[in-house]
Order: C-alpha cells, then structure tokens, then sequence
C-alpha cells in the first residue's frame, strides 16, 4: 500500500459563508506538494471589529510550507474568493491560475499592491488542464451569479476531486455558461474519489431559478415608479447588473453606475469580452440633468457597508446625488448572515426621506448563485462520488448537508476550517488539525485577530479611557497635581462634581500620602494610580475605563 496520501485542508471558508481558501496536497505524510484554491476576504463589523478594512485566514501555516506549494488556483471574481490575492501572495509566492475575467480581477488586486506582471496565468475551460507536480488541474465553467465561474477537476494519483466552487444549476443565465449537465457526467464518468461541495442554500427547500427569470418583473417595477429608483446589489454580481440595466432600458430610464467596485468589475467584464450589449450608461454629474422619473442609479453596498454608495446615499448625498420622497430604493440582493444591522438602519434612514424601501419580496427581484437542496442533491447524482465533503457554509449548513451525503449512500463528513482531512481511502478520515485564524487589514498594516489591538479598541470603545499625567520633579517628589484627560466618559457622576476634578483630587491625595519608595518605582506608581481611576470611575459613573498613565520625570 502506498505511503503517500491525498489531503483536503479548509483555512477559510469552512464553518463560515467568506473569506474562502482551501489547501489539496499529495505526498508522503508532512512532505505533501500542495495546491491552493481561492484567497477571498470576509467583511468587518462595527461590533466585533471596528476600525478593521478587510478580513482573510491566517496563512501561517501555509506560509511555513510555501516551498511545497505549485499553485493558486481562483474558481472566480468574488471578493470572498479573490478578494485577499494582493494582501497573501507576497507571503505565498506561487503562480496563481484562472481563467481570463477572473484573471482580470486578480491582476487589478495585485496592481493594486504594485506586485510585478506574470503572477496570474490565465488558463483555458475543461477540457485544457494544468499540470503541477501531482496534480492535473482543469477548471471547469459552472454557472453562477458572476461570469466564468468554475468548479476544479483535480486529478491526483489518488484518483479525481471535484471541488465544486459556488455554483447553482442554471441553464439561462443572463451572462456566464449554463450549468452543462453533459460535460459534468463526462467528468464523472471513470469515477470521482470526491466531491467537495457548496453548500450555503441546503436548507432552501426548492429548486433554485433562473437569472433570466427576473427580467420581466424588473421592469414592470421599474416602470411603475414615479420617482427615480436606486436599485443595489453585489457590484461582482455582474449577471444582476445587466439584468437591472437592460430592464431601466427597456424602462425608459438612463443608467448610472455609483460605487468604484460596480465600475471596475462592469470595466473588467466589458475588456474581457464577457459583458456584451451592456447599456450605456450616463457619468453622476450627467445624472444631475435628468428628470427623475427618468433616471435610474444602480449603486454599491447591498450588505449595508458604511462607505458605501447605499449608506452614504442614505445619511445624505453621494457625489452630489440624493433621494427624497417619492423615489424608490430596490434591494435586490439577500442579506448575508451578520449583515442584517447594517441593511435595516440603511432602510430606516431612507423611510426617514420618505423614500419607498423594497426588499427581494421573495425572489421576485433576486435570485441566488447558489444551489438550494434539490440541486445540490442533483449535482450528488451527476458526479457520483465516493466521498462528499460540504464546504461554503457555517457549521449548521456543513452538518445539514453532510446528513444529505450520508443519507444518499455518500460517506461523508463536516470538515470545518484547520480540520485535515485525508481522502486516500474510501472513506474520509480526520489526520490532523491546522491551528487557524484570521488576519485584519487595519488601515495598511495586517495585524492579527489574537494580537490584542481590536479587542483593546473595543474595549476602549465600550469603558471609555482616561489617560493620566504627572510630573515628578528632581527630588522624585510630584510637581503640581496630575491631571486627567477623558476620552467616552460622563461629565458628572454620582456626587455632581465633575468626574475629572474628582478623579484629580483623589490622586492628589494618594501622591500626598506616598512614600519615597513608591514615588521611586514608575510600575508602582502606574499600577496604583490606574487602580484608583477605575474604582473612581466605577463609583461615580459605573464604568471601568482603559487606564493610561504617563509619568515625566524631570533630569
């Protein structure tokens, strides 16, 4: 029997909906040559990680392996997949693989780093394949809800994984390749060890519909506003933005585009060839000259983004733009799990203007890229693998649709993000754990999530600071009285004195009572006085701040 053993390792992605990478190695155990597939980004919030850009895995561990590594491989153009290519592959420094809009998108993420040319290679459709080390990788189109979307056909010596990407079963998607049941069963013909599949709509009961199925309803609401409509959806998701464009068109209504990432992503689809007939759309100061019943803004920031044109449309203007009552705003996206607070105090914000808000009602105006049960239970049949390993989804959507594998005949298993998996046998089994995590981009700097700096921003965010100066003289005595800045605090506390002179007179009267040996030892000191601060604080306005304690000792 051989020695020599195929790996499946999810570092993100796996027990979350974001921020997707997945590692496949064959070889010798801890010798495996490994293959990448996605580096994607997941997005903050104000509540667990204010302040922070962007969110990706921590990629320690493929980094002490990056010798072993001989390539990238990007099914497609969502930030969830792509989206931390120009952040990690400095750090990873193996050829990244795609076909030509995704390799687009890779490149600008990259130039955006100022990365050297020749990183992306852009590979043609199955039936064409990539040969590294091992492995023989063919990307195989699978429709979605952005274009050249593929699934992975990774032949190994172990036998073919076919690592599904997000897909849905579309046979007329408005742009992008129909789901081809014909190619897949060629595939599966000679057998599938595995299939490593999406899994984010396993609990949507019913068979997913087509894109092209919302054209017409689109432009019978379009038609019936009275105002100007703002319609948001993902900027990736390039198939919507044709589909709203085309249905204002036929509605009678010019196009602007709000929201630098829909402008990028329509550039990319329309160099790459794989946007064709798309609107012609009018600039934002050209938009001001319309009337506008006759205008219709297509804009970013469907998942309630703070920056985005959505948000920044609803606190007020947005380069000169604003809604008022009578116009109509179009949610034609679904929110994503955590995203909820974001979305609804967008909606407030625009019923305040007297703006007439509407959600997806239902998949009347939305429709999603990925396959609900009965279509993930038809991709089982089609390929017809040994193994099924859920990914794309939290845990509750991994297990679901593990139980559905095993159900079917399937071995199975929920293989959640650090979990090895080896595949060699005909059954999947557990062979180690990856310590993971996640990376924050802060401003321009990567930080870790463990580091301590977020949490120490929450925590200033939720207790308030005080930062605390004092001067000692050259006889190591107090010179003068310290003083206190606040930073998130009450004015007045409990004794209606304000909380700073109360603060100041209580450490006055602990350096009045000090000894010298106190007075010499700085850590002392610190400890001391923070410890005062806090109980000051607690007592007067029941918070425990962040406690800064800067001592200047004079030469």
């Amino acid at each position: 029997m051989s020695s020599e053993r195929l790996i499946y390792l999810p570092l993100g992605g796996a027990g979350e909906i974001g921020m997707n990478a997945y590692v496949y190695g064959y070889g010798k155990p801890d010798q495996e040559r490994l293959i990448v597939v996605d580096l994607g980004v997941t997005f903050p919030d104000m509540d667990s990680t204010p302040g922070v850009d962007l969110i990706f895995p921590d990629m320690t561990w493929l980094e002490e392996r990056k010798d072993r590594i001989e390539g990238i491989f990007i099914t497609h153009a969502h930030e969830d997949h792509v989206g931390a290519v120009g952040l990690l592959w400095e750090r990873l420094g193996a050829p990244i693989y795609a076909r030509t809009f995704t390799s687009n998108i890779a490149r600008r993420k990259l130039d955006e780093k100022m990365l050297p040319d020749g990183i992306v290679h852009v590979v043609g459709a199955y039936p064409a394949v990539t040969e590294l080390g091992p492995f023989k990788v063919s990307i195989a189109p699978i429709s979605h809800s952005i274009p050249e979307s593929g699934g992975l056909v990774i032949d190994t010596p172990a036998g073919r994984v076919v690592h599904s990407g997000d897909f849905k079963i579309d046979h007329t998607p408005v742009v992008g390749e129909p789901f081809d049941e014909e190619m897949w069963a060629e595939i599966a013909k000679d057998g599938v060890k595995a299939l490593v599949c999406d899994s984010t709509n396993v609990f949507s009961p019913n068979p997913g519909r087509s894109e092209s199925e919302l054209a017409g309803p689109l432009t019978d609401f379009i038609k019936d506003q009275p105002g100007m409509v703002v319609a948001t959806t993902f900027a990736s998701n390039i198939a919507r933005l044709k589909t709203l464009a085309i249905a204002a068109k036929k509605a009678g209504r010019s196009i602007c585009l709000l929201g630098r990432a829909m402008r990028r992503m329509v550039e990319a689809g329309i160099e790459t060839g794989i946007l064709e007939d798309f609107p012609s759309v009018i600039s934002p100061e050209d938009a001001h000259h319309v009337p506008r019943e006759n205008l219709m803004l297509i804009v970013t920031g469907s998942q309630g983004e703070r920056r985005a044109a959505s948000a920044q449309l609803s606190q007020g203007k947005y380069l000169g733009l604003s809604l008022k009552e009578g116009d109509t705003f179009l949610f034609s996206s679904k929110v994503i799990p955590g995203n909820e607070r974001g979305v609804i105090r967008i909606m407030n914000n625009l019923s305040e203007k007297g703006v007439e808000v509407v959600d997806d009602r239902g998949g009347l105006y939305h429709v999603s890229g990925h396959a609900n049960r009965p279509d993930l239970q038809k991709m089982h049949e089609i390929i017809h693998p040994e193994i099924i390993i859920p990914m794309h989804g939290e845990h509750r959507h991994l297990r679901e649709h593990a139980k559905i594998a095993e159900a079917n005949g399937y071995a199975s298993t929920v293989a959640v993000n650090g979990t090895m998996i080896d595949l060699t046998g005909h059954k999947p089994s557990v062979c180690g754990f990856v310590e993971t995590g996640r990376t924050y981009l802060d401003g321009t700097v990567q930080i870790g999530a463990m580091d301590g700096i977020v949490r120490d921003r929450i925590r200033m965010a939720l207790n308030g600071q005080v930062t605390v100066t004092l001067l000692i003289d050259e006889n190591d005595e107090p010179l003068g009285d310290p003083w206190c800045e606040l930073n998130g605090l009450a004015e007045l506390g409990r004794s209606s004195a304000p909380l700073v002179d109360v603060l100041e007179e209580d450490l006055s009267q602990y350096l009045n009572r000090a000894d010298d040996k106190t007075l010499l030892n700085d850590d002392a000191l610190e400890k001391e006085l923070s410890r005062i601060v806090r109980n000051v604080c607690n007592n007067e306005i029941g918070k425990k701040p962040e406690v800064t304690v800067i001592i200047s000792r004079l030469a």
